[in-house]
């Protein structure tokens, strides 16, 4: 089922609370890069996609804040335009998915003085994604308590 409003796209709407993903299975990652740009860099934003046919897209607004919201995979966001320019593409530095994804058990947003989410923390059995908001978006995924850098 695909959600017309954001407030609708889950089944445990986001509502200030950022354990909303709690129980939520992800069985990928995609960047979404500016094609004329190549593959430099960062992302433009970063696309989870659930065991449930839905996504989350994670992508930044002009103030380097991080807008989380419902995706729209397989087909690019509004925005993206002309469509022709841009593209998902995978994320060399994060693993390839366990079989059946990785099962969400945490989430966190902090957040600067304003309120505005700055970085969000996923954390699945077995690691955690650590997105950050800025000029582009930067994600990284740790492996065990520690927090030591995937092996990819």
């Amino acid at each position: 089922m695909r959600a017309e409003h954001e407030e609708e796209a889950f089944r445990n709407p986001r509502g200030g609370d950022s354990e909303w993903l709690r129980g939520t299975r992800i069985t990928g990652v995609l960047g979404l890069f500016y094609r004329p740009e190549g593959r430099m860099g960062e992302p433009e934003a970063v696309e989870f996609l659930l065991s449930d046919g839905q996504s989350l897209l994670l992508t930044c607004a002009s103030d380097w804040s991080l807008h989380i919201g419902p995706g729209t995979w397989p087909h690019l966001p509004d925005w993206c335009v002309p469509a022709g320019q841009w593209g998902f593409s995978g994320l060399p530095n994060l693993p390839e998915p366990p079989v059946g994804g990785w099962t969400v058990t945490r989430t966190e947003e902090r957040r600067d003085e304003h309120g505005n989410v700055r970085e969000a923390v996923i954390r699945c059995e077995g690691g955690r994604f650590v997105v950050l908001g800025g000029d582009t978006v930067a994600i990284r995924f740790t492996r065990g308590h520690r927090g030591a850098e995937a092996v990819t």
